[in-house]
């Protein structure tokens, strides 16, 4: 990405603690610096400061978790390399979001004017069809933020590869938290924790989950699996906003 993608974050917020899932602000454990291909992302700031991760999905939106967005606050978005800065225009937080299950945890935000495509500016596909990922398959996330739990922060943008699990076994590992079909679990030797949230779970270049929540102060070595929003199961939400909403 470069060096001037370091500039992207100036702060992280504090961690936002739910009953028995950390959700709001997390990064990535065990990464390594990110490619270059993952010009999808961008960074969700409110006042200029960074709160969460996100990506294009078209040139006029970016998709991140819903609990990012604070009803009210004005958000920017910055893309690509030069550090560009757009202004969003308005959230679109999924209407049957819950903030104390973060079921639902998905929302678009509309810019103010179009993300120009470059070298270092893409938006990135979503699936054609609601599914399932095949367990073990071999995914990817990335983000900012503490490599290790309570650690310092740190700026460099980061890329690791995570595992599909089984919907039953992560069921049985978050028990009593509802694994319900609208959400995918991945697991491995990384992942994510506090400083960044609303990446994408990406496979086979399709990004197929929004990062929503994990196990409450424990990234380094967790026991329970990270918990992503399954992107293809808000298809037809994604698609009515994005061809509904006009300049």
């Amino acid at each position: 990405m470069g060096a001037a993608i370091l500039l992207w974050v100036v702060a992280l917020l504090s961690m936002q603690v739910f009953s028995s899932a950390q959700g709001a602000y997390v990064g990535i454990v065990n990464g390594r610096v990110a490619k270059p291909d993952s010009r999808y992302m961008v960074s969700v700031q409110k006042k200029n400061k960074h709160i969460c991760g996100g990506f294009l999905v078209s040139e006029s939106f970016v998709m991140t978790a819903a609990h990012c967005i604070t009803w009210g606050e004005d958000l920017t978005v910055m893309v690509g390399v030069n550090d560009t800065r757009i202004p969003v225009k308005h959230d679109y937080v999924h209407p049957e979001y819950d903030f104390r299950t973060l079921h639902n945890d998905i929302a678009l935000l509309k810019l103010t004017k179009a993300a120009e495509k470059s070298s270092s500016v893409e938006w990135i596909s979503l699936p054609e069809k609601d599914g399932d990922i095949k367990a073990k398959s071999v995914c990817s996330v990335a983000g900012w933020g503490k490599k290790k739990t309570n650690g310092p922060a740190t700026y460099v943008f980061l890329q690791a590869d995570v595992v599909i699990m089984k919907r039953e076994k992560c069921q049985k590992l978050w028990r009593p938290t509802e694994i319900s079909k609208e959400r995918l679990c991945a697991s491995g030797k990384a992942g994510f924790c506090q400083g960044d949230a609303g990446g994408p779970l990406v496979c086979d270049s399709v990004a197929v989950g929004v990062g929503s929540f994990n196990e409450k102060n424990n990234c380094d070595k967790p026991r329970k699996p990270n918990v992503y929003t399954k992107i293809s199961g808000y298809l037809p939400w994604i698609k009515r906003v994005l061809k509904e909403v006009k300049y």
